[in-house]
């Protein structure tokens, strides 16, 4: 089992790249394709949107096939088809495909490794656990960032790519061969579906944070730190590359301090509620940061929104003792839709609020300050609606 966990670990290292690579691409895909940051933010929109969709069907899968098979298959068609269409690609629509399929493949592999501890772990040690995957996983992240600048540079993107997509596939097979379904229960008792998930009305009051809380780091980390740096700083890719790291930097070691908080202080609910107070204030920080301040005061502000908005496994971990054993894998997929979907969401959101921003002479200047701004303030709206939350422990 313990195998089986870590081969599913480096898929969603692969996993966290795929969601981020966007932003260190961002100039060499303009001046080859054509793509302008408008483009890139509907493409990974897209895999946010196909990945939170996909959390219902793989919610089933989890439940019914088990694990294994799940993530394997997805993993191989999905995650390696998607980078080979991305190698080839010749216009912005074939970006988006690409996307859409690596959005396939990605969607399996977090709730896979979570549906097994949830199964075979003791359940105080859900959190630690489920940051550990995130936090060591993250290692995607960095290697997003500058390492992918390098190999761009050095191989060129379409190269890169393919490469990519060898690697995917040999990680699928790694999932085939050794991740182990853990025993399923009698088949009695109720079944259950994704609406009896919906009706645990203790979850109506998480998920709105669930909602919010990764929007803002995997939308700056992911797709806007790009051309903030290259606008507001004059940035050149190996200062983009920098910027990332940094941030990416900052969610891992948010990954690993929220594990085993929960234990510390007692509670989750109230864990959460910080650290994305933290976030918020960061947001807002920005948005009213003046361009004299410098790239590495702002870039340092980003890393407290990439380490505040880490809380993605601690919220999972409030809400999972509410989920009744027959529907933990929906229940943990249908968290993670709401988690992986509003990021999406938000991501066509600022695309379009940039676009028309950036297009208006009069508003162009404050185009950024107007998107932290954006973000500060979603934050505070979930954080409104959490706070009346019931708190659980194990």
């Amino acid at each position: 089992m313990r195998v089986g966990v870590l081969c599913l670990v480096l898929g969603y290292v692969l996993s966290q790249f795929y969601r981020a690579f966007l932003a260190v691409l961002t100039p060499v895909l303009e001046s080859d394709l054509g793509a302008t940051s408008a483009d890139l933010a509907t493409a990974s929109g897209l895999w946010f949107f196909i990945f939170a969709l996909m959390q219902i069907p793989v919610g089933a899968a989890l439940d019914r096939i088990g694990p294994r098979i799940t993530a394997a298959v997805l993993f191989a068609f999905g995650g390696a088809g998607g980078a080979f269409v991305f190698g080839v690609a010749q216009t912005p629509a074939h970006i988006n495909i690409a996307m859409v399929l690596i959005g396939i493949g990605c969607s399996p592999i977090l709730m896979a490794s979570y549906y097994i501890f949830a199964k075979v772990y003791p359940p105080a040690a859900f959190a630690t656990l489920a940051g550990v995957v995130i936090g060591v996983g993250s290692i995607g992240n960095l290697a997003s960032s500058a390492p992918m600048a390098w190999a761009v540079e050095t191989f060129g993107w379409r190269e890169t790519m393919f490469g990519l997509a060898c690697v995917t596939l040999g990680v699928a097979v790694t999932l085939l061969a050794f991740v182990k379904d853990p025993p399923k229960a009698e088949n009695v008792g109720p079944k259950g579906s994704v609406f009896d998930v919906l009706k645990i009305k203790a979850l109506w009051l998480i998920i709105p944070m669930m909602f919010v809380n990764y929007a803002p780091a995997a939308g700056l980390r992911g797709l806007w730190i790009g051309p903030y740096g290259t606008e507001q700083f004059g940035a050149d890719t190996a200062l983009i590359g920098t910027m990332t790291l940094v941030m990416a930097l900052s969610m891992i070691a948010g990954n690993f301090a929220y594990g085993p908080l929960d234990r510390l202080f007692g509670t989750r609910k109230w864990v959460v509620f910080v650290g994305n107070a933290m976030g918020a204030v960061g947001c807002l920080i920005l948005a009213m940061l003046p361009m004299t301040s410098g790239v590495w005061t702002a870039t340092a502000l980003l890393g407290l929104v990439g380490l505040s908005g880490a809380s993605f496994p601690m919220i999972m971990a409030h809400a999972r003792p509410f989920i009744p054993t027959h529907l933990t894998g929906r229940g943990v997929t249908v968290l993670n839709l709401f988690g992986i979907g509003g990021a999406g969401v938000m991501q066509f959101v600022t695309g379009r609020l940039m676009s028309f921003l950036q297009s208006d002479p009069s508003l162009a200047p404050y185009a950024y300050s107007i998107l932290f701004g954006f973000y500060g303030i979603l934050l505070c709206c979930g954080l409104a609606i959490y706070a009346f939350s019931t708190d659980r422990t194990d």
